[in-house]
């Protein structure tokens, strides 16, 4: 597990030992008694690496949290099946969400679900939290939605129950939905029976059943998102030129390794690229140490295919554009042969 660190100063001196205030050492000893160590990458980029195997498992599983919560946003959650795979594996992660996060789950579950849905504004929303629309021959058909993000324990009354049907009534519309993490408590359900074509209680098994359909609802296979002739026209483009299309990630432990990679489709916070291949354009004889290039062959188009197609979060900063995928962060590649180096 590696946690990069990216600073605006030059590190140099600093890690080759040779500030002269002298703080490399202190930084280094702060470092090994928590249990890390680092390594330089380039001067202004650094890695810190666990020692131990258990410290590194946390790291894993602290970032892959991250890593789901983040694909809860604007045009992502819809083809990356990763997010309502893990909480159709984990239901007791929905407890750690923020509550405004689980709002926008249940928000992106329901147009998976084919439902033109609006997300209130998740303060001042008078107790509704989303709008369903489904289209029908007499007309659509509104459900107003409240989500309640409760511990196990918790269980919602016929207070909030009674409540939510109430502002149905109110708002004119056809249907109501509770839906939480937690339960409800007998007399709401009570309740809730009394008007069974007008309120529906939904609970963490029903979430966690959608999100296992909405898994198997999405493409896994992202080649099949784009036609070979598409990409033909991309690599014929891009070949043997500086193009923002192609990206450049580095990465190694003691190590300097390269993976290159094209855009093939791209919105505002997601792109979907594919693996290319990497060309040797120097080295020492051995293979070990060199540089390399993207590979643009007519082959090229035969890496349009399963795990050599996949998604990356976009992302805007500071004028410049990065592609995060989990594990290696792109950015535009340079045009420059880049350097690999094997020898540990």
């Amino acid at each position: 597990m590696v946690t990069l660190l990216i600073c605006g100063g030059d590190l140099s001196t600093v890690l080759d030992g040779e500030d002269p205030e002298g703080n490399e050492p202190g930084f280094r000893e702060l470092l090994e008694q928590r249990g890390y160590f680092y390594e330089n990458i380039n001067g202004y980029l650094m890695a810190i690496y666990p020692e131990s195997k258990a410290l590194s498992l946390a790291f894993a599983r602290y970032f892959h949290w991250q890593w789901v919560c983040s694909l809860i946003t604007e045009d992502t959650a819809d083809v990356y099946q990763e997010l309502y795979d893990h909480f159709a594996r984990r239901p007791d992660d929905l407890n750690r969400l923020h509550w405004r996060d689980f709002e926008t789950l249940l928000f992106r579950i329901f147009q998976n679900q084919g439902f033109t849905a609006e997300l209130g504004p998740g303060t001042a929303d008078n107790g509704i939290d989303l709008r369903l629309w489904q289209k029908n021959p007499i007309g659509d058909i509104l459900t107003i939605v409240q989500a309640k993000r409760y511990a196990v324990g918790n269980k919602i009354d016929l207070t909030n129950v009674a409540a939510l049907y109430g502002i149905g009534i109110a708002e004119g519309a056809n249907k109501s939905m509770f839906v939480t993490t937690s339960s409800y408590l007998p007399v709401a359900r009570r309740f809730a029976a009394r008007f069974p074509g007008s309120i529906e209680l939904a609970e963490r098994r029903d979430v966690v059943d959608w999100c296992a359909r909405a898994t198997e609802g999405i493409v896994v296979d992202k080649s099949t998102l784009v036609s070979p002739e598409a990409v033909g026209r991309i690599i014929s483009e891009v070949a043997n030129r500086r193009d923002p299309r192609v990206l450049h990630a580095s990465f190694g432990h003691n190590v300097t390794m390269n993976n290159f990679a094209l855009i093939i489709k791209e919105t505002k916070h997601a792109a979907l690229l594919m693996g290319l291949g990497n060309r040797t354009v120097a080295d020492d004889g051995y293979g070990q140490r060199g540089t390399e290039v993207p590979q643009f062959e007519p082959s090229t188009i035969s890496r349009l295919k399963g795990d050599l197609v996949w998604r990356a979060k976009r992302k805007l900063y500071d004028g410049r554009i990065s592609y995060w995928d989990g594990s290696n962060l792109y950015f535009a590649w340079s045009g420059e042969p880049e350097t690999f180096d094997l020898y540990d």
